[in-house]
């Protein structure tokens, strides 16, 4: 059993626990920039792996204007990082690079199944799909 008068030595190791679970819905909404700071669009969606309880994508949408005509872009996990100061997603493209990336349409989502898909839109962000560790 567990003295919990003392300090657990694990959950004062930033490494172990980073006080940052945060609920999807505070997701939702998020801007995404470059690291210029140029605006990327927002987060509409985030699509889970639950077969291992992973974030697999954020679902970017971008360009359009008032909300009309843009795209949306499933953008890996692991393509982005969170700026605490900022309140952004930071991902590592220019404006012109998530133009050439591969999106769909608002009415027509990719099948999360495909495999194919999945390893295409990963090759376009040099990384290693997000069922691989």
């Amino acid at each position: 059993m567990n003295d919990l008068s003392q300090p657990n030595p694990a959950i004062a190791d930033p490494a172990a626990f980073s006080g940052l679970a945060i609920k999807t819905s505070n997701i939702i909404g998020t801007n995404v920039v470059s690291p210029k700071n140029e605006d990327l669009g927002k987060v509409e969606e985030v699509v889970i792996d639950v077969f291992n309880g992973r974030i697999a994508y954020l679902i970017l949408s971008f360009g359009g204007f008032l909300g009309m005509g843009g795209k949306l872009y499933a953008v890996p996990w692991k393509a982005l990082h969170y700026d605490n100061e900022l309140g952004v997603y930071v991902l590592n493209l220019a404006k012109e690079q998530i133009e050439r990336a591969p999106g769909f349409e608002k009415e027509t989502w990719p099948e999360f199944t495909d495999e194919r898909w999945n390893r295409n839109v990963h090759s376009y962000y040099e990384l290693p799909p997000f069922w691989m560790p």
